[in-house]
């Protein structure tokens, strides 16, 4: 039955192996689903396709072949004779047990008995939802018409439910990744050519030995990424998202340094929060320790008081001798290329005089924390 499965999943363009049809049957050995076809349509999605963008072609792969099956019991039982099915039923039992079977009139009237009972109980239960006006068609995918026949919504793959995309919605961990990689990919650089030892010894082989070099493209990731991180106070309501935008960025930037600030940028940054009060670093220190390429991006709502912005004494843990909007014009001075990732919601900005006068200090270069706005900043600092 799976081999048949199998191959309309091939026939249908699926990028499906021998290894995926393994892993299925591995798995169904296992018990962990029996006689349920909608428990089964997942497990075997799960197994046998590793790319969403083929969830379209199994759907209609899976509804073609297990068309008209109800339950793999049904399925089950239209592959294997009645006569096979008895013989192992009767193996299973004991002497005592066949005589009284036999007895009975033998196993053929009982199985005819239990099928009139079961129609008779059926009919029964059809007659009483009917006089009572009810049903299950009104609550759910199941129900039963007024000729007693059971009635099914559609199945799971074939549903097609459509609604129009949304470049807005927050990322999560993956999401990030592949918003995040769009920098990477299109920051590689690197010399013009290289030895391709692989192919140069499998383009040789192919030859009967006469050598043949390969030289291929070099390619190395460079881009460098500087992340200054706005943590405590109105923060705390963004932590979960900020820690999938970490998590994120330092799988995908080999050259990643992250440093945290409160707030807004000002004469020092620190590393560890349980160490900010004794361990700072002055961010003089940064500005010279990182060339110019360095991409900034700064994350944080920029949700304060203004005058913690534009006035020397305006932060609210220290007092700071030069202006925070000083310290970000010398960040900006300094590298080429800086934007700031807010998480507040973009239609909220407006509402917030910190948040505009910080959009106007980094050159209109903030991005709300959605897909399109992760993209958006990986596009400018990849210009």
């Amino acid at each position: 039955m799976l081999i048949n499965f199998f191959m309309a999943l091939r026939n249908a363009r699926i990028p499906v192996s021998i290894t995926e049809l393994l892993h299925l049957l591995q798995v169904l050995k296992k018990g962990l689903v029996y006689a349920d076809v909608d428990e089964f349509y997942y497990l075997s999605r799960m197994a046998m396709v590793k790319d969403e963008r083929h969830y379209d072609k199994f759907d209609r792969a899976f509804s073609e072949y297990f068309k008209g099956l109800e339950d793999l019991s049904s399925m089950i039982a239209s592959m294997i004779p009645d006569e096979y099915l008895r013989r192992e039923f009767e193996k299973s039992l004991t002497p005592e047990e066949l005589a009284k079977i036999k007895s009975l009139g033998g196993l053929e009237k009982l199985i005819e008995e239990f099928k009139r009972q079961v129609e008779d109980a059926a009919k029964g239960e059809g007659k009483e939802k009917d006089k009572e006006g009810k049903g299950e068609n009104g609550r759910g995918e199941e129900g039963n018409d007024r000729k007693g026949k059971k009635k099914r919504g559609k199945r799971r793959w074939d549903k097609r439910d459509y609604k129009a995309y949304d470049d807005n919605v927050e990322l999560g961990t993956r999401g990030m990744k592949i918003s995040l990689r769009r920098l990477r990919k299109l920051a590689r650089t690197g010399a013009d050519e290289e030895f391709d030892i692989d192919n140069t010894i499998k383009k040789t082989a192919r030859n009967g030995g006469l050598l043949d070099i390969i030289m291929r493209p070099e390619r190395r990731n460079t881009v460098k990424v500087l992340l200054l991180l706005d943590s405590g106070g109105s923060m705390d309501a963004h932590v979960k998202v900020c820690e999938e935008l970490f998590s994120a960025a330092r799988s995908e930037f080999k050259h990643l340094e992250t440093y945290y600030f409160h707030n807004f940028i000002y004469e020092g940054v620190w590393k560890a929060h349980n160490r900010r009060m004794n361990e700072r670093i002055d961010t003089w220190d940064l500005l010279h320790k990182y060339t110019h390429d360095y991409k900034v991006i700064f994350v944080g709502d920029a949700s304060m008081a203004p005058y913690e912005i534009t006035h020397s004494g305006g932060s609210v843990e220290h007092w700071n001798e030069e202006a925070g909007a000083l310290w970000m014009q010398r960040v900006l001075d300094t590298f080429d290329k800086t934007i700031w990732i807010n998480p507040t919601p973009l239609d909220t900005w407006e509402y917030s005089s910190s948040v505009a006068l910080t959009k106007k200090l980094v050159e209109e270069q903030m991005y709300p924390l959605t897909i399109r706005g992760i993209e958006d900043g990986m596009n400018y600092l990849s210009k």
